[in-house]
């Protein structure tokens, strides 16, 4: 495990990576669009629509599956070069889902669920189509702090919205609608800062990334290889599904648990919520860049370690009945949240430095593809196994986890070199209308 000096945190480098001030910008209003929506559109669905739960909500769930379907095309779209015209088509789709769902009378549930699909098609494609672009305009190890930075921002503009929408909604549902109002808005507005940065990659120039799995902060340069060709990542993207069973333990696991098995306040599920997304917030960056001293994949994994350990710790705290459990489930909480920051940091860096330029947008798209997945059955297998008790829960996803993380570490990087040139398969072959740095 190679070990060299931890980079600083230079904000005007971080911007430059994001694509930006504008793209920065972009991420942003996204974000706080994103979060004033997202949480609500089932009130929104019941309320406003006047439809029943259980369709409001089959609505929205056929919304996410059928786009992740379309995923797969967005990775070809990608691979044809295409960077910021995907990010702000991402932004585009779901300003036409929010307008579906003002224009949906009351009582109709086939208009609510095309406006769901529009907004799951922009969700699904998004991730993809910004961790293409962030790839494209930075690189080494600088790339691994703009994908953290960009998640940091990303959060802490969800967390904003929800806290502005959940102050409007005592307006009911004339709040709700202004709510969408202003979420289409902001989409819009994101979008046209997106398309305006003009980034796109040149296919045919392909230097692959040279193995920048394992390389260390600051590697020494190195001649580009032949295009390498894709490598087998089954392991990795199996091991994904488990791992991200960790961003629905604050929101599914943990409220279920601190409720219906300690007895204890919401108080207790509202607090871990909250500290869980200010720790995302205020040490996403910081933990990536100390990190990047050792290899992503050895952090990738490390990463499954932390999780597991939470998970233990969670089995123990639920031991302790009424009185201490919901203390110590909000503590063990907190090293939950360092095993989500640390899974964070590494995995999509992994998977943009395995990839070769040729192959980045389809790679991702499958990486997505396998998040998707997960977050999709999480709340039914966490539910599940929570109904078997405290033992099946946190000792299930302990014992998946686990072994999730050995094999991360035990894949090895087919096609890539044993050094990181340091400028990845994009940044090297990126072009723009016009410098980046005085455009935007």
């Amino acid at each position: 495990m190679a070990i060299t000096s931890t980079a600083k945190i230079r904000p005007l480098a971080l911007v430059r990576a994001f694509g930006g001030p504008r793209y920065a910008v972009a991420l942003a209003v996204d974000a706080l669009g994103t979060g004033l929506l997202r949480p609500f559109l089932l009130l929104y669905g019941v309320t406003v629509l006047r439809l029943s739960a259980p369709v409001t909500g089959i609505a929205m769930t056929a919304g996410v599956v059928l786009g992740l379907v379309c995923v797969p095309a967005v990775g070809r779209w990608l691979d044809r070069g295409a960077r910021s015209t995907v990010v702000a088509a991402s932004m585009l789709v779901r300003v036409l889902g929010v307008a579906l769902l003002l224009a949906t009378p009351a009582g109709h549930p086939w208009p609510f669920a095309t406006a769901a699909l529009f907004l799951g098609i922009g969700n699904q494609a998004w991730p993809a189509a910004h961790a293409a672009l962030v790839a494209t305009v930075a690189h080494g190890r600088e790339r691994d702090t703009a994908l953290a930075a960009g998640r940091a921002l990303r959060n802490a503009g969800l967390g904003t919205g929800a806290l502005i929408a959940t102050a409007c909604l005592t307006g009911g549902t004339t709040a709700l609608r202004a709510l969408a109002v202003v979420t289409g808005l902001a989409y819009l507005a994101a979008a046209a800062l997106a398309w305006s940065v003009h980034l796109r990659a040149d296919p045919a120039a392909d230097p692959a990334e040279a193995g920048a799995a394992d390389a260390p902060l600051a590697p020494a340069p190195a001649p580009a290889p032949a295009p390498a060709p894709a490598p087998r990542m089954r392991a990795l993207l199996a091991a994904n599904v488990v791992y991200v069973f960790c961003l629905n333990v604050p929101e599914i696991a943990l409220p279920l648990v601190l409720v219906t098995q300690l007895h204890a306040s919401p108080v207790w599920s509202a607090a871990v919520f909250v500290a869980n997304t200010v720790l995302v917030v205020t040490l996403q960056v910081p933990v990536t860049v100390l990190m990047s001293r050792f290899s992503r994949r050895s952090v990738l994994a490390l990463a499954g370690v932390i999780l597991t350990v939470s998970y233990l710790g969670f089995l123990v705290s639920t031991s302790l009945g009424h009185g201490w459990g919901a203390p110590a489930v909000a503590a063990v909480s907190v090293v939950c949240t360092l095993g989500e920051i640390v899974y964070a940091g590494s995995a999509t860096a992994l998977v943009t430095v395995l990839a070769p330029a040729h192959a980045l947008g389809r790679t991702l798209a499958r990486f997505e593809l396998s998040t998707g997945f997960g977050l999709a059955v999480s709340p039914a297998v966490i539910t599940a196994l929570a109904a078997h008790g405290p033992a099946a829960l946190w000792g299930g996803l302990a014992g998946a986890t686990l072994l999730s993380s050995a094999a991360v570490a035990a894949e090895k990087d087919q096609g890539t070199q044993p050094k990181d040139s340091g400028t990845g398969p994009n940044g090297s072959v990126a072009s723009t209308s016009g410098a980046l740095s005085a455009s935007s």
